[in-house]
């Protein structure tokens, strides 16, 4: 057993076990690292019994047997020690490795050095691909935009956040916290535009028919417990009437919807009621405005009756001489209000320019805070 905890360290596994945890945290979403990770420890245990009984003769496998049947044994009434002998299934094997093992010849050897520096190779050509899929997943890229810094510290009032804002007509992208602007978060109740451009599409409602009658189940404001239309849900961000049409369209038909969109990360959870709000779909100021701009030229390719339909409800009225469309979200957890959004565009005579404001707090950030700051924007800093 002395011999064993040797090959331990001749072989470094301590340094080993540490890269292993590395690999765990920086690949805690990688199903086949986690598989992996948990099949070493028998391996390296395997790998120190052939060690050993490489520098035993064939006489004494087995008493290295039975020593370790006899060490797990005596540990197995100490739980403090349970880590220091292998259990189970795990310890049957190396028994069974032991009473099959065989010395290695020349042409072994070379196979298994050959094995090695094979998988070495493909990891270390995996490890910068699945880096780029990580980052992937929390931030978009602002590469090939132009872009131009906006000073709004005093306009968020102590909140965290970003706002993005891009003129159509000079290309210009103008951002507040671009570090911010491309990380992605739940998208809330913004997602509505979307939702009811999906069911529009599939037939679920239409522009001359989309009321739904409430079931009669409390909600969390008076004003959802009655019959809705479009225009009275989508400005009353109205949960149940657009959860009765994601119910309708299916996880499926919503996923491949997603994708064809481009919609953020494209994740969306087993609860179909809350995909939007609990972290499970994500989208960037930056992809919010990206989309506004494809929703608005339907770029979707979407029946032009629909998109108008989405874009008279999310109509807020006129603003500055201007017309202002917006759909606020907020994010609410254990009763306070963590993120709020206001996206949308405003149309000008001879021009249209698409806004996102993302804004985050212990408390109090909600769409429409974000909604007023963006207001507060619009007037002193684009339209002045």
């Amino acid at each position: 057993m002395f011999l064993h905890e040797l090959q331990h360290c001749r072989r470094l596994d301590g340094l080993v076990n540490n890269l292993c945890i590395m690999f765990r945290i920086i690949y805690w979403f990688n199903p086949a690292v986690i598989l992996v990770l948990k099949k070493i420890p028998l391996e390296r245990e395997l790998a120190c019994d052939a060690s050993v009984l490489a520098h035993l003769s064939a006489e004494d496998y087995p008493l290295y047997g039975a020593s370790l049947l006899n060490l797990a044994e005596k540990l197995s009434s100490y739980p403090s020690a349970s880590g220091m002998v292998s259990k189970g299934s795990q310890l049957r094997r190396r028994i069974l490795g032991i009473t099959s093992f065989r010395h290695r010849n020349r042409k072994q050897k070379w196979k298994s050095v050959i094995s090695y520096l094979l998988i070495s190779v493909l990891i270390a050509g995996m490890i910068p691909v699945l880096s780029a899929y990580a980052g992937s997943e929390e931030t978009v890229s602002l590469h090939g935009k132009t872009t131009e810094n906006l000073e709004l510290f005093t306009d968020f009032h102590g909140f965290d956040g970003s706002f993005v804002l891009y003129d159509s007509q000079t290309g210009l992208w103008k951002i507040y916290r671009p570090e911010l602007a491309v990380q992605r978060f739940s998208p809330a109740s913004t997602f509505k535009i979307y939702s009811a451009l999906h069911g529009l599409e599939k037939g679920i409602i239409s522009p001359e028919s989309s009321s739904m009658k409430w079931d009669g189940t409390p909600c969390a404001f008076p004003r959802w417990e009655q019959d809705q239309t479009l225009d009275s849900a989508m400005k009353d961000s109205v949960n149940w009437y657009f959860q009765n049409i994601d119910q309708l369209l299916g996880r499926t038909e919503i996923s491949s919807f997603l994708k064809k969109i481009n919609y953020g990360n494209k994740q969306i959870s087993k609860d179909l009621k809350l995909y939007w709000a609990d972290d499970s779909l994500k989208i960037s100021a930056v992809e919010q405005v990206e989309l506004l701009q494809n929703f608005y030229t339907n770029t979707f390719d979407c029946s032009e009756q629909n998109i108008q339909a989405v874009k008279d409800a999310l109509r807020v009225g006129e603003f500055s001489g201007r017309t202002l469309y917006g759909k606020t979200g907020t994010i609410r957890r254990n009763g306070r209000d963590i993120s709020g959004w206001f996206v949308g565009f405003v149309e000008t005579d001879d021009n249209v320019l698409y806004f996102a404001a993302n804004i985050q707090g212990a408390d109090h950030a909600d769409g429409s805070q974000a909604a007023a700051i963006t207001r507060s924007v619009l007037s002193s800093k684009i339209f002045l």
